[in-house]
């Protein structure tokens, strides 16, 4: 393990071990320091997020832009010191902290016995929103996250989503997807963050009028197992609960190939995520390129603990 990467885990581990003992008003007032400081370092993850909200919101001007990132931030670091928090709350804390609307999409799906695959973009706070699932709902899930370097870092991040209820299943390695299909044949409830792709099969769409890559597994697993696929975005607001909306499903197309299908399907899924986050582009926590054109021509290698890695399919 380099010096960078136990600094790394050491960080984060100091972040479970600390924050999550802070009295709430203070570890929300850390969040906003920290997030303060590092938007006005102007490093390039506030400086990529500017260029991200630019497409969200094109008519906004560099000031407007500027605060967008601001506000951006702060969301960001409220998504982290929720969820150093996360393993510390009660079950009551958990199941008020998030207002879902249409939640009988969800609902219903379960009932029909066929399994649900929500699909999420990198919206407020997902990890909460799982943990209300488990909590609240009382519905078990599995999720595949991103292996992290160093190693010690993705069994923290494993170990404190199956502390929340969550079955984790590894990115790599390709097993995922069939036990992610045997769960759903089983009426099983998957969550997949679904709004940036990380390897070389992810599906072309239009997203807020340019290319970007997602991933083509929430669409296949639905044609492959019968599952109804479920967007789901997520916000916040000035108050302490989260909100949540659970979109109409995305139905499997008459005709067509597979690839056909799944193109269709995906872009659905992405119409849905971009109406969610023009609503709230504060809360989109996109701080990495995404759209084809500000992609390098070698992908980068996923050596940091970034959000996107946290549940991609």
């Amino acid at each position: 393990m380099s010096a960078q990467e136990r600094l790394t885990d050491a960080l984060y581990g100091a972040g479970w071990g600390t924050v999550k003992s802070l009295p709430e008003p203070v570890a929300v007032g850390l969040g906003r320091t920290i997030a303060d400081l590092a938007w006005k370092r102007r490093g390039k993850g506030v400086l990529r997020l500017e260029s991200n909200y630019a497409r969200v919101v094109p008519d906004a001007g560099p000031e407007r832009l500027a605060e967008l990132s601001r506000a951006g931030m702060r969301s960001y670091l409220r998504y982290w010191m929720e969820s150093f928090r996360l393993p510390a709350w009660s079950a009551e804390r958990v199941a008020s902290g998030l207002d879902v609307k249409d939640l009988h999409h969800l609902t219903d799906g379960m009932a029909a016995g066929k399994g649900v695959v929500l699909a999420l973009p990198h919206l407020a706070n997902w990890d909460l929103a799982g943990a209300w699932v488990t909590t609240k709902l009382g519905i078990p899930f599995t999720t595949v996250a991103e292996r992290l370097k160093p190693e010690t870092l993705y069994d923290r991040f494993v170990a404190y989503r199956e502390g929340l209820g969550m079955e984790v299943l590894p990115h790599s390695g390709g097993s995922a997807f069939g036990t992610l299909a045997r769960r759903l044949r089983d009426g099983g409830l998957v969550c997949l963050v679904a709004d940036r792709d990380l390897s070389s099969s992810g599906v072309e769409v239009d997203f807020f009028g340019e290319t970007a890559r997602m991933p083509a597994g929430p669409a296949l697993l639905a044609q492959q197992t019968g599952a109804r696929l479920l967007p789901v975005t997520l916000w916040y607001d000035d108050s302490p609960v989260m909100r949540g909306r659970v979109h109409p499903p995305v139905e499997v197309p008459g005709s067509g190939t597979r690839p056909e299908k799944t193109s269709v399907m995906t872009q659905a899924l992405a119409d849905a995520f971009a109406t969610g986050i023009a609503e709230h582009p504060e809360d989109w926590h996109m701080l990495q390129r995404l759209w084809l054109r500000d992609l390098d021509p070698v992908r980068e290698p996923v050596t940091a603990p970034e959000k996107d890695q946290k549940g991609t399919s």
